[in-house]
């Protein structure tokens, strides 16, 4: 079954830290580029990360720059997504989507999406 999952969300405290993983099944991630999404309550889904199928170059948008990083164990066909020092307004669901060939940037046609995972920062 080709699917994309992400797991790794939850609740943390203001300056805490999170690593979601996004892990595909039937189907080799590192051909892919792949990009981070979140969508918060009320507001438009953004793209936050992401990361190059040739060459791993990544890109964060500067909300997140210097906190979020994004990497690939590609042989556990992942990509990681670590939030670091976060913030309440990084609460959202956070999703993955991979675009075969895809390089930088969040304007692809994605061939998949994951479910989701909820990112809570509260105190």
């Amino acid at each position: 079954q080709v699917q994309l999952v992400e797991s790794g969300g939850g609740l943390v405290q203001p300056g805490g830290s999170l690593r979601l993983s996004c892990s595909a099944s039937g189907f080799t991630l590192s051909h892919y580029g792949i990009g981070w999404f979140r969508q918060a309550p009320g507001k438009e889904r953004e793209g936050v990360s992401c990361i190059s199928s040739s060459d791993d170059a990544t890109y964060h948008i500067p909300s997140v720059r210097g906190r979020f990083t994004v990497s690939r164990d590609n042989a556990k066909n992942t990509v990681y997504l670590q939030m670091n020092s976060l913030k309440p307004e990084d609460t959202a669901v956070y999703y993955c989507a991979a675009v075969l060939g895809g390089m930088l940037g969040f304007k692809w046609e994605y061939d998949y999406w994951g479910q989701g995972t909820q990112v809570t920062v509260s105190s």
